[in-house]
Parts: structure tokens; sequence; C-alpha cells
């Protein structure tokens, strides 16, 4: 009964989530704006609230807002209503963490508060910016690659989950993640391939080959970031990274493979 529970608040929080991400999507350039920057922002807090358990003083406040400049900063150059030039501004507002740090009494770990603080734009707020290079990547806003690449990574987690439930025996790595396995992944590809060849008989963006492509990098990438993610926690002794999500623990939870999955894409589209 509790397993059946706990699967039912998954499904359903998971289907309101992407009730969300899909409406902001189809909606217009605005509402993707809204919802993806919140999103940006919870998950940076999180992030820092997180490193903050294990009482480093990264400056989160800080961080917040360097990265939500970074994604704005990223949205209105990619929709050309501003200048790349106005980039420059990011590294003297970065610096700034180096001056507040000098004044920080209290702080008996500077540097690698410092190296947090970088590390919460790193890891979550740039990848959260690139995905504006994503929507405008036609010069124009468009959700289809955006929308695609959501739908390829609910497929691929989806069909890992079952896959690994109903045929997983051979862990995929152990040491970070028990509960993975090889069985579990491979189910998770076969899926997000199809969804990718589903997609692009719908979404014209991209190529078929270019589709199977973006489901390629986020099987590859996606797992790793959930990896990633999964080695973060155990760093910082935790289960979840929030419980915000009913099902599905915090917002890192949520999007781990999209963040580690967003950098490679932006660049395959650029360069392919």
């Amino acid at each position: 009964m509790t397993k059946f529970t706990d699967l039912y608040k998954r499904v359903l929080s998971a289907l309101a989530g992407a009730t969300v991400i899909v409406s902001s999507l189809l909606i217009g350039e605005w509402s993707y704006f809204i919802v993806f920057l919140a999103i940006s922002i919870f998950s940076q807090w999180e992030f820092y609230r997180l490193v903050k358990l294990r009482s480093y003083l990264p400056i989160r406040l800080l961080g917040v807002i360097l990265g939500t400049i970074i994604f704005c900063f990223s949205f209105f150059i990619e929709k050309n209503h501003l200048d790349p030039k106005y980039y420059y501004a990011i590294f003297p507002l970065a610096s700034l963490v180096f001056l507040i740090k000098l004044y920080k009494r209290n702080d008996t770990s500077p540097f690698i508060n410092i190296a947090l603080f970088y590390l919460g734009i790193t890891y979550v707020a740039l990848p959260f910016a690139l995905m504006n290079v994503v929507v405008f990547y036609h010069g124009y806003y468009s959700y289809q690659i955006m929308l695609g690449l959501m739908m390829i990574i609910w497929s691929s987690d989806t069909g890992a989950y079952f896959a690994g439930i109903r045929f997983g025996k051979t862990k995929l790595f152990e040491r970070i993640s028990p509960k993975k396995s090889w069985e579990g992944a491979l189910g998770g590809a076969v899926v997000a391939l199809l969804m990718a060849y589903g997609m692009s008989h719908f979404y014209k963006d991209l190529l078929l080959w270019q589709w199977l492509c973006v489901a390629m990098i986020v099987v590859i990438a996606g797992t790793y970031g959930d990896l990633v993610e999964s080695l973060f926690k155990r760093s910082m002794e935790i289960k979840d990274s929030g419980s915000i999500i009913p099902g599905h623990g915090g917002f890192l939870d949520r999007f781990d493979s999209l963040i580690l999955s967003v950098p490679f894409i932006v660049v395959f589209l650029k360069l392919f």
C-alpha cells in the first residue's frame, strides 16, 4: 500500500510539473522565461542550501542574483534585444565574492566557499542560461527543440525506471547509485530513441538524425547527470536534494539530467 501511495504521488506530481513546463513552452517566450527562470532560481538556491548543511558559506544570495542575471542576459541576447557586449558585465559582478570574503571574519575556509559559490553558477545557473540558446536556435523563439528535449528526457527516465524494475540485474554504478542497472539504462535508451523518432514526424526544427543524436546525448549525459547529482547528495549525506516535489525530492533531483545534457546539446546544435 505504501509503495502504491508513493507511486501515486510520483505520477501526480510528475503530471503536474509536466503540465506547467509544457504549457509554458507552448504559450510563448515570456511564459517560458518566467517558468524556467523560476526553476533555475529554485535549483540554485537549493544547491547552496544543501552546501550550507555541511557548514560551508558560499554567499548564496549573491550566487542566485548572479545566476538570475546570467539567465536574463542570455535570454535577451539570444532574442536579439540586447548586445552581447553586456556579457562582460558578469565578470566584475562575479568577482565581488572575493571582496565580500575579505570582510567575513567568521569564514575559516574562504577559498573553499568561493569555489562552491562558482560551482553553484557553473553547475546550475549556466546550463539553465544555455536553454535560451536552444529555444532561440533559429534566431526566433520556437518551443519545438526544448519541448522535444523534455519529452525525450521524461521518456528515457520512464523507460529506465520500468526496465530497471523488470529486468535490472547488472549494476550500472553501484558505488554511487546502487539501484541503477545497465538493463534499465538500455531500456531508457530504447524509449528515448523511439520518442526522438516520433518527435521528428511532428517537429521539423531538427532533422531525424539530429533528433536521434539529441536522444543519445540525453541518454549518455543525462545518465551521468543523475550520477553526478547522486554523488553530490552522498557527499552531503542526504537522500534527496529537497522535498518540494512529492515523490521526486527537490529541483536538482528532478532536473539533474537536463542540467548536464543541455551544454552538450548546445555544442551539438552549434557545430552540426
